[in-house]
């Protein structure tokens, strides 16, 4: 069936609240009115306000209700509204969610999925538009899945939910309708920690999630013809599948990575971290990274400044060719 992202995850959670009793969502406005983005429509309807849960506007008590009824037996599936809203429950992610296994010596677990919509693209304001996946990372205990379509959302999602530690979900909001897919309407699943070879090449490899690979596609379109180069979309930012990463620069001796979030600190730098104690005797090139810049978002009108595009991942890509 032809689904775009917030029909697979509507499907996801469906079919996960059909097959296990204990999965129960809870957000703001994810009920009656089903979610700002409308991506629980009709489950509230469906399943009723006792496994669909309207919360109050507060972040913290979300995530902290979510980890006790975790520890009870339950699967809960938070929302975080947006990604600037989630500060708020990063004591509750961070000190507690991510620590109970180690605290209680791996007596108790936190079976908690935590949706929090991100990146930008979509002329938000301020809060609504940033990439914080790199905090997630940094803290033990937490998994960071981010899916690049309707396919991999649902299967992630399903396998997220499944996943006995806290996982963070983030959906890239500005492809929940802009790309669609052939989705199984039956349930599935997809490995957490599997990154997936989108294209196999040669002489490059480009790594990059979310949905910066939407852009990356677009942008190695007109080099596919000068160049073999080998896509590669991460789908988990922790555990970060490292053996891929290593496998394909090994192999090309060139490498580009794409990510939204500022530079610092971002996906990038740790990904070329391990390049480096890996790989640095395979590599042609210094590895490149084409990423947001260590500013605040200008929002709205100017996010297109900010947003790797096409051109600079070209121009990444002919640098690390050119050397």
């Amino acid at each position: 069936m032809i689904m775009n992202m917030v029909q697979a995850i509507n499907s996801a959670l469906s079919q996960e609240m059909e097959r296990d009793p204990s999965v129960v969502l809870l957000g703001e406005d994810i009920g009656k009115d089903g979610g700002v983005f409308r991506v629980t429509e009709g489950l509230y309807q469906k399943f009723g306000d006792q496994r669909v849960i309207d919360t109050p506007l507060a972040e913290s008590g979300i995530v902290g209700t979510s980890i006790g009824m975790a520890l009870y037996g339950m699967r809960p599936v938070g929302e975080i509204q947006f990604d600037g809203f989630v500060f708020p429950a990063i004591d509750q992610l961070i000190n507690h969610a991510a620590r109970i296994r180690n605290r209680t010596r791996g007596r108790f677990s936190v079976p908690l999925t935590l949706r929090v919509p991100f990146s930008g693209g979509i002329r938000a304001l301020e809060h609504h538009s940033d990439s914080p996946e790199t905090y997630f990372v940094h803290a033990p205990g937490l998994k960071v899945v981010v899916p690049s379509g309707p396919y991999e959302a649902k299967g992630l999602l399903i396998s997220s939910i499944r996943d006995p530690d806290p996982v963070v979900f983030m959906e890239p909001k500005r492809i929940y309708r802009a790309i669609k897919e052939e989705v199984p309407e039956e349930e599935y699943t997809i490995p957490i920690g599997e990154a997936k070879i989108v294209q196999a090449g040669g002489d490059v490899t480009v790594i990059t999630y979310g949905a910066m690979l939407k852009t990356v596609r677009e942008a190695i379109s007109t080099l596919n013809d000068k160049y073999s180069i080998e896509l590669i979309d991460l789908r988990t930012l922790s555990p970060l599948d490292t053996d891929s990463i290593i496998s394909s620069v090994q192999k090309t001796g060139r490498c580009v990575i794409v990510n939204e979030a500022a530079k610092t600190l971002g996906m990038a730098a740790e990904i070329i971290a391990r390049i480096n104690e890996k790989a640095l005797l395979n590599l042609e090139a210094p590895v490149e990274r084409v990423t947001g810049y260590d500013t605040i978002m200008p929002l709205p009108k100017t996010e297109h400044y900010y947003l790797p595009n096409p051109d600079r991942i070209r121009q990444g890509i002919e640098k690390v060719m050119g050397f």
